[in-house]
């Protein structure tokens, strides 16, 4: 005869996998904070302040 699948066994690991994911996620999340790094998803954008020249270098 077949046994019973342990169901409790498997809730349980996926539980213990999602909570080792957020951890991680949230030490890695810390360490950024502490060595200064923002990110916030989007990629950098240059400010106005930055002089990259101008944007035709024919034109002065």
């Amino acid at each position: 005869m077949a046994r019973k699948p342990n169901y409790d066994f498997e809730k349980r690991r996926k539980e213990m996998d999602r909570k080792a994911k957020k951890d991680a996620k949230r030490d890695e999340k810390l360490r950024r904070k502490e060595e200064g790094i923002v990110d916030d998803g989007y990629p950098p954008t240059v400010t106005e302040s930055e002089d990259l020249g101008p944007a035709n270098p024919d034109q002065d």
